[in-house]
Formats: structure tokens, C-alpha cells, sequence
């Protein structure tokens, strides 16, 4: 009898040793499934909101945060929808959030900073992005220069700006808007040959805007160049006749 107990006793510590190392793999495995599972969620709401389908995209950030309410991951995705919500003070909540999560997450700084610019909160925006850049793996670390230099002209930083911009197109000179921005800046600073060369520049990367055709109606009307001159006004009458542009070069008609 004493020794059936004996042997019963043994059996019992046995399995509960063997339930603990399976409970332990088992919670290893439980935290890696649910983090596996709160990226998947994260990636499939940024798909979502790339095809402008906000209100699937939001699901499965909130999905996310349901697994992990410190998915800075998922904060910056319902900041972009808020943001596109013009939810300006919501949009800022998540991603200072996300950012308090996770400081070194540069592209949720990017896109905060991209909001704070669009708020007009230009010095707040430009500490941001001086931070961003100090990220040398950031993949996007030439977007955020561009948008630096853009911050920097917005403050009439115009030398410093230059030289952001410069910069953005080291990494990637095919940056049409970073192209577009320096011609104006080089415009402003009547160096209009560097303006004339970062404009046509951005006409071999991309479509002219109002802002573009404006700017190059003013270049060419410089160096006397008439033929090329009325061929952006036309364009610009053609394809934006009610814009802020068009009236302003109707004002400049002699």
C-alpha cells in the first residue's frame, strides 16, 4: 500500500513537471502566434487604407490593439484614418501614442510630422523631422528630408532648406516634388538658371501642377523664352483655369 502511494505520488510530480515545460512552449508559442497575428492585422489595414477602404482598415487595427493595446503599429494606422477623417486632435492622440510606445518609430514621426505641417505648426514639424532623419535605416529617410526642406522654407529658412532639399536628391534624385521645391526656392533667390534646371527636372519625373506651370510661365518670361512661355500658360489654362495659379498669372498680363 505504502509503496502504491509512493508510486502515485511519483506518477503525480512527473506529470506536473511535464504540464509546466508544455505550459511554458505553449505560452512561447501563444506570444509569438499573437504577435504574428497583430502584424497580419497592421499589414492588412495599411492595405486597406492604401485602396481608400477606411472603415476595414480601421477594423483591423482595432483588431491589433485587441491583442496588444501597445501596438504602436496599429495607433499609427488609426492616426492616418483620423487624419483623413480631419480629425486633426484624434490623429495627433494616436500618434504621439504610438510614438510613446515607441520612439525609434520613424515612420509614424514622418507622418506626425506630415500632420503637424499640415496644421501649420511648422517649428513643431521641423523638430520632429530633424529627428526622423537622424535615422539612417529608415527607408523613406529621403521623403523625410524633402518634407524637412519644405518645413524649413515654410520658416524662411531658405539657405538651410537648399540644402535639405540637396540632400533628399543625394539619396534619390528621381524626388520630383524635392526637384520642384528647389526650383522655386533658386526662383525666389533669383538664381534662375538653378530654377530653370530643377524644373525641368521635375517635368521628366512627373505631371506639371498649377504650382509647376506658374512657376515655369515666370522662368521663361525671364530669359525672354515666349514660345515656351505661352505654352504653359496654356497648359495652365487648359488644365487648371480656376485655380489660385491661372488668376495670378491673368493679374501679371500686361
Amino acid at each position: 500500500m505504502h509503496l502504491w502511494i509512493l508510486k502515485a505520488v511519483s506518477l503525480t510530480v512527473l506529470v506536473l513537471l511535464l504540464n509546466g515545460c508544455i505550459t511554458t512552449t505553449n505560452q512561447s508559442e501563444t506570444t509569438v502566434d499573437l504577435k504574428k497575428a497583430e502584424q497580419t492585422h497592421i499589414q492588412a489595414g495599411l492595405g486597406y487604407l492604401r485602396q481608400g477602404e477606411k472603415e476595414s482598415a480601421r477594423r483591423h487595427f482595432m483588431k491589433a490593439i485587441d491583442l496588444n493595446s501597445q501596438s504602436a503599429g496599429a495607433h499609427n494606422g488609426l492616426a492616418l484614418i483620423y487624419q483623413l477623417d480631419e480629425e486633426a486632435e484624434l490623429a495627433e492622440k494616436h500618434f504621439k501614442k504610438a510614438l510613446s510606445i515607441d520612439n525609434t518609430f520613424s515612420l509614424a514621426r514622418n507622418n506626425y510630422a506630415a500632420l503637424l505641417y499640415k496644421l501649420k505648426r511648422y517649428p513643431e514639424a521641423e523638430q520632429q523631422l530633424l529627428l526622423v532623419i537622424t535615422d539612417y535605416g529608415y527607408d523613406r529617410r529621403d521623403s523625410a528630408l524633402m518634407n524637412l526642406g519644405r518645413t524649413q522654407s515654410e520658416l524662411g529658412k531658405n539657405e538651410e532648406a537648399i540644402k535639405t532639399l540637396k540632400q533628399a536628391l543625394g539619396i534619390n534624385y528621381r524626388l520630383a516634388p524635392a526637384h520642384l521645391e528647389l526650383a522655386e526656392l533658386y526662383f525666389n533667390e533669383k538664381n534662375f538658371t538653378m530654377a530653370k534646371h530643377h524644373l525641368d527636372q521635375y517635368a521628366k519625373l512627373a505631371r506639371h501642377t498649377p504650382k509647376s506651370l506658374w512657376l515655369g510661365i515666370r522662368i521663361e518670361r525671364i530669359f525672354g523664352n515666349l514660345d515656351q512661355e505661352a505654352s504653359y500658360a496654356l497648359a495652365l489654362k487648359n488644365m487648371h483655369q480656376y485655380s489660385a495659379e491661372y488668376l495670378e498669372y491673368q493679374k501679371s498680363l500686361p
